[in-house]
């Protein structure tokens, strides 16, 4: 009994330890972020506008740093910028006598390829106002050199040691069948779209014709953009330039001083002389900066004496069904849109598709509430790194489509993909099911058999039903015979470059371009300075994002399976998703 009273008090004390831990970390973290809301930028008098990629993330949308992560990382945190306020920062820099020149450090630089795309053109229109950009790189790659090349003066490190990842675009294809076989796994595969290659990975050891063809040319034309823009500011042809990266021509740093791609070597306290010629001090700490994220804080106000509303809609992120927020959920997006559809001050809507779409149900919703929105409003969409599969189904009837040249797009096509662990859960963990129906086909979302041609059957009779009213769709919406649309359809992706070319979307891009385009269009107005810019989702505050993070979230488990509680290779595919139709694009591509 002493003993037992031993224990109880030993707990005891240690949940009160644990209590005043956990409320002095509650109110460590509180503080934190009433900290971070009572910082207030202050513009010098003179400036240079400093943009070190490293220290911001190009998003979709502005939104508070996660102060956990702040606190995990000793301060060191990546904020979240969004493409627009980014953009109308650097717009404003561009007239504002205070900002004398752009210091821009690329190095390290994290974003999406149409969202750097985006940067970029923001950054040559500074350039050709009159105003320099001087930049300075030590480790380049391809993303970060494709916004150096932009700048009046490319200045690189000296010291030899640098890492050069500046050799050209790469996707890597996984395929897990073998791997699935040896486990006894089986997927079964059931799709429209020859093309359609999203689930090949789990039914082949290699790619398809197909898939290669299409991954090989949305390579190409990536880095066909990329280059042809490297190549024109840098003064120099394409052919070189590849021919440069081809032969591995660029070892040490004079060898791009050499070769045309760097202007001078300097290192850090020449680096310093120079930014002094420039903003005309005589000494280093006379020169003085302000940061991109400061800089969007004080320039990017809303205008509220303007009484009509352009507003923004980011569908960021898989589609899927339901309510969450951290995906482009049906039910959730389905009242953003109804909500903005019945706000009269509202006038025009652009829709920011960055997604590779998934569940055909929820687009559906999307769709249908977009199409009402329609009727009343001018509804303009601009695509980001994605907008296929669902994305393209949401957005393919809006009134006007800007695509990035680096966006991904199309991927009309419809699949469905029914795994099968019941050899896996008999052969390796010797576990035997025996299955009572009420039906003959009660089990057959269960994962634990093979699906039998029948039911094989009664699936493709809804992937067809659905690939056909895709493909019906885009025909309405694009105003294209149904047998064009399924000439360039088949789950095929295309770059932005080669969808205007079969007309997927109207005209190469931005997001500004896009907001541009809509606050025209209304009755009255003659820019986007006479209109208020409106976002949803509303982003996020520090103080949600920390409740967020500290709420936990989905685990993504196969539930109601003896996989109960494990992760698998098909990640959060879960029992409720088998049987599921998808409009989804297969991979997802990143410039580094």
């Amino acid at each position: 009994m002493k003993e037992f009273v031993k224990m109880t008090l030993a707990t005891m004390a240690g949940l009160l330890v644990f209590g005043i831990v956990a409320l002095f970390f509650s109110f460590a973290m509180i503080g934190a972020v009433a900290a971070m809301g009572d910082k207030q930028p202050v513009m010098p008098r003179e400036a240079v506008l400093k943009i070190d990629m490293s220290t911001f993330t190009l998003s979709e949308q502005s939104t508070e740093s996660n102060p956990l992560d702040a606190l995990m990382s000793g301060g060191q945190t990546s904020t979240p910028l969004g493409i627009y306020d980014a953009v109308t920062a650097i717009n404003a820099a561009a007239t504002d006598p205070a900002v004398k020149f752009i210091y821009m450090k690329p190095d390290g630089v994290t974003g999406g390829t149409a969202q750097i795309e985006e940067f970029r053109k923001a950054l040559d229109n500074f350039r050709k106002s009159g105003k320099a950009i001087v930049s300075y790189t030590e480790n380049p790659d391809n993303a970060s050199y494709y916004l150096a090349s932009v700048s009046d003066k490319i200045f690189m490190t000296p010291h030899d040691g640098a890492m050069n990842m500046f050799n050209g675009v790469s996707s890597q294809m996984i395929f897990l069948k073998d791997i699935l076989d040896k486990l006894g796994i089986n997927v079964q595969l059931i799709r429209h779209g020859k093309y359609k290659s999203a689930g090949e990975m789990f039914v082949r050891n290699s790619s398809s014709k197909e898939n290669l063809q299409q991954n090989t040319e949305m390579v190409e034309a990536i880095w066909n953009t990329y280059a042809s823009e490297i190549a024109e500011s840098r003064g120099i042809s394409t052919e070189k330039l590849n021919s440069i990266i081809n032969n591995l021509d660029l070892v040490f740093p004079a060898d791009w001083v050499e070769n045309g791609l760097v202007d001078e070597l300097l290192d850090y306290n020449q680096l310093e002389g120079k930014l002094c010629d420039l903003f005309v001090a005589e000494k280093y700490e006379d020169v003085k900066g302000i940061s991109i994220n400061d800089y969007a804080t004080l320039k990017n106000t809303v205008n509220f004496k303007a009484d009509k509303k352009v507003a923004v809609i980011y569908a960021n992120g898989d589609i899927v069904d339901g309510d969450q927020k951290e995906e482009v959920a049906g039910n959730r997006f389905a009242k953003i849109i109804a909500e903005v559809r019945k706000d009269s001050t509202v006038q025009a809507v652009v829709l920011r598709v960055n997604s590779p779409g998934g569940s055909v149900l929820a687009s559906e919703k999307i769709k249908t509430e977009l199409d009402l929105l329609m009727d009343s409003k001018p509804l303009i969409a601009s695509y980001g790194d994605y907008a296929a599969s669902g994305g393209y189904w949401i957005s393919a009837n809006c009134d006007k489509i800007f695509s990035n040249a680096s966006t991904l797009t199309g991927s009309i096509g419809v699949f469905s993909m029914i795994p099968d662990f019941g050899d896996a859960i008999k052969d390796k963990l010797h576990v035997n099911i025996t299955h009572v129906n009420s039906n003959t086909h009660s089990d057959m979302y269960t994962g634990m058999r093979a699906l039998n041609q029948a039911e094989l059957d009664y699936m493709q009779a809804s992937v067809e039903n659905i690939y056909d009213k895709f493909t019906n769709l885009v025909s309405e919406g694009r105003d294209m015979p149904v047998a064009r649309v399924d000439e360039i359809a088949q789950g095929r992706v295309w770059a932005g470059s080669d969808a205007i070319k079969i007309g997927l979307v109207d005209e190469i891009g931005t997001l500004e371009d896009a907001i541009s385009y809509a606050a025209l269009s209304i009755e009255g107005v003659s820019g986007v300075q006479d209109v208020q810019i409106v976002e949803y989702p509303k982003p996020l505050s520090s103080m949600e994002v920390l409740l967020e993070a500290l709420g936990a979230g989905e685990s993504g488990v196969l539930s109601g399976t003896p996989f109960e509680g494990i992760e698998t290779a098909f990640g959060s595919f879960g029992k409720q998703d088998i049987g599921k139709v998808y409009a989804r694009m297969p991979y997802v591509i990143t410039v580094e």
